[in-house]
């Protein structure tokens, strides 16, 4: 297994400030429950079928729960020519570390809840 390049959580931060990727290869159940604001849902057993809607010019940062799924889906879309980067710590980490989540209050509609820094 190669080794999957990875980013920290203050580079995501950085990256999705300046209006990065995102993608979520959680299922809609925990993207719906939470998830770093900006993150494109794309759950990880419908990835391969969506490569074609992902950036080749630029950085992908992919994000899970944990970082297990994040690392799948980093290795496939590496190997599909894509510069992708798994987020160390997942959502998990994202919401631990206090930041902001995007969550949906209804079907349809978002909510962003400042972290508790």
């Amino acid at each position: 297994m190669a080794v999957v390049p990875e980013i920290d959580q203050q580079q995501l931060a950085t990256a999705g400030a300046d209006g990065a990727v995102v993608v979520d290869v959680r299922n809609a159940d925990e993207y719906a429950t939470g998830r770093a604001p900006g993150a494109r849902l794309l759950p990880l057993p419908a990835l391969a079928a969506q490569l074609s809607d992902l950036p080749t010019d630029r950085p992908v940062y992919v994000i899970c729960q944990a970082g297990g799924r994040s690392a799948q889906a980093t290795e496939l879309l590496r190997s599909a020519g894509i510069d992708a980067y798994s987020v160390i710590g997942g959502t998990a980490g994202w919401i631990a570390a206090g930041r902001a989540v995007e969550t949906d209050r209804a079907a349809g509609t978002q909510d962003v809840h400042e972290g508790n820094r």
